[in-house]
């Protein structure tokens, strides 16, 4: 089995502007991710965790942060993601098309998952986006969480048993 997360980080699991109660059964937690202040919910970072130990299952950073997910992220959150790989813009951050649709899109062609979970709280407002995952049908689950609350235990549960069922 061979299955990919592809993950973002700001409105997913660092929000913008937290306040109150995470969703996840405690208050947001602060901490500094090299030079910028981060909130997130310890049980999403446990979550997250879990997911990734699960056989079959490659993570991999789709975000602006890229090579700085790993080396600041993980470390000031306690997610094991250093090794994950991550995808860049390389100079797709102009023009027309979204970067991240064009990075998951050659990332998949070259590693060929059975399955694909993208997460990102831009999801919903890119179309192409939405039209590439429709013409992958049941290979792939998007999800764009609330950007003010990140993902939620719900949100993450159905990713989870995304990538644990069989497809066919």
């Amino acid at each position: 089995m061979t299955r990919t997360l592809y993950i973002d980080v700001d409105g997913v699991i660092c929000p913008f502007g937290p306040e109150g109660a995470s969703g996840w059964g405690t208050g947001w937690k602060n901490s500094t991710a090299g030079l910028l202040p981060v909130a997130y919910a310890p049980e999403l970072v446990d979550a997250l965790n879990g997911i990734a130990a699960t056989p079959g299952v490659r993570c991999v950073w789709l975000t602006s942060w890229e090579e700085l997910a790993p080396q600041y992220l993980c470390p000031a959150i306690g997610l094991d993601g250093v090794r994950w790989p991550y995808l860049t813009a390389d100079g797709a951050g102009t023009g027309a098309g979204w970067w991240k649709l064009a990075a998951i899109q050659d990332d998949v062609e070259e590693t060929g998952p059975e399955a694909v979970a993208w997460i990102d709280d831009q999801l919903a407002f890119e179309a192409e986006a939405q039209s590439w995952a429709r013409l992958l049908g049941r290979r792939i689950l998007v999800l764009s969480p609330d950007p003010r609350r990140g993902i939620s235990p719900a949100e993450l549960q159905r990713v989870q048993s995304f990538l644990v069922r069989p497809l066919f």
